[in-house]
């Protein structure tokens, strides 16, 4: 399977070979998605409504950048209706991750949340009809076992957890829409222009359901919530949604990964969440198979 790819580029109009930078920036938005859990925890509103606030406080900067990159220009109106579907499910994806963050570990949520990455690589392979092939096959495998030793151990301890992994589990699944939907309106819509519809778009949804949910809108302390729309939305989404049209969704896929690694290490440090020798191992194998991914195979150019 060919794992490097053109695609056109929004800004331009030319195409777009994934480079170092843009691999880095796809790291770095993960990192940045990663700590999302952690500060929806540390938040005093419902979780549903810490997801609104989420988007309303970064609403206003990316209208801004999206004005700046489009010169007011409003986008062809198929692409607005793909990145409005896509706010659509991102706003589902997140009532359904917040409200699972509550109800288990910070480890457990995010790798649950990025069920995604399976669905993904599970979306190439039925696109291209390929399978993955050399070093990608094997950062593949390296990937799902890393992350599998770090949901076991905390999960088979705590299966009080249950709920909460099920429902960052339909997060993951909402999460896949989105990002397929946002790879394929990139392809005419500048990052910043598609963030800010599909943003748009999500903030009635999110108010209305943490409203039927009887949720507490309004915090006292904002402070969790401004750190959460600057990390998560403007900066993690933001080099996301840049990155889209540079890699393939098993590539996206696989550095979705970081996030729960990055996710447990937070609630070792901030919630003690213990991270035991297998844990450490199972982080390991992610950073492994993010080395790999990027080498050059015998089937397929490098990525």
């Amino acid at each position: 399977m060919a794992a490097k790819i053109e695609r056109l580029d929004a800004e331009t109009g030319k195409g777009v070979t994934p480079t170092r930078w843009a691999f880095l920036a796809l790291l770095g938005g993960n990192i940045a998605l990663s700590i999302g859990a952690m500060l929806v925890r540390l938040a005093d509103t419902g979780p549903t409504a810490s997801a609104f606030w989420r988007m309303t406080l970064a609403l206003p900067f990316l209208l801004a950048f999206a004005w700046r990159e489009s010169g007011g220009r409003l986008p062809p109106r198929p692409a607005v209706g793909i990145a409005a579907a896509a706010g659509v499910f991102f706003a589902l994806d997140l009532a359904a991750w917040h409200l699972g963050i509550l109800q288990t570990k910070v480890a457990n949520a995010t790798l649950f949340g990025n069920s995604a990455s399976l669905l993904l690589v599970i979306w190439t392979i039925v696109v291209t009809r390929a399978w993955p092939r050399g070093w990608q096959a094997l950062a593949i495998l390296l990937a799902f076992a890393g992350s599998a030793l770090l949901m076991g151990q905390s999960y088979e301890l705590s299966p009080a957890y249950l709920v909460g992994d099920l429902l960052s589990l339909l997060a993951g699944v909402l999460y896949t829409g989105y990002v397929i939907l946002m790879q394929r309106v990139r392809g005419t819509v500048a990052p910043w222009t598609a963030l800010s519809i599909a943003s748009f778009v999500c903030v009635p949804i999110l108010l209305g359901t943490a409203l039927a949910l009887g949720e507490r809108v309004m915090p006292h302390d904002w402070t969790p919530l401004i750190l959460l729309a600057l990390t998560s939305q403007i900066v993690g989404q933001g080099l996301m949604t840049w990155s889209l049209p540079r890699f393939s969704p098993l590539v996206i896929g696989l550095t979705l990964l970081v996030q729960p690694a990055i996710a447990a290490f937070a609630g070792w440090i901030v919630f003690d969440e213990l991270l035991g020798p297998v844990d450490i191992f199972g982080g390991m194998l992610v950073g492994a198979a993010l080395v790999l991914i990027r080498l050059p195979s015998r089937a397929a150019r490098p990525i």
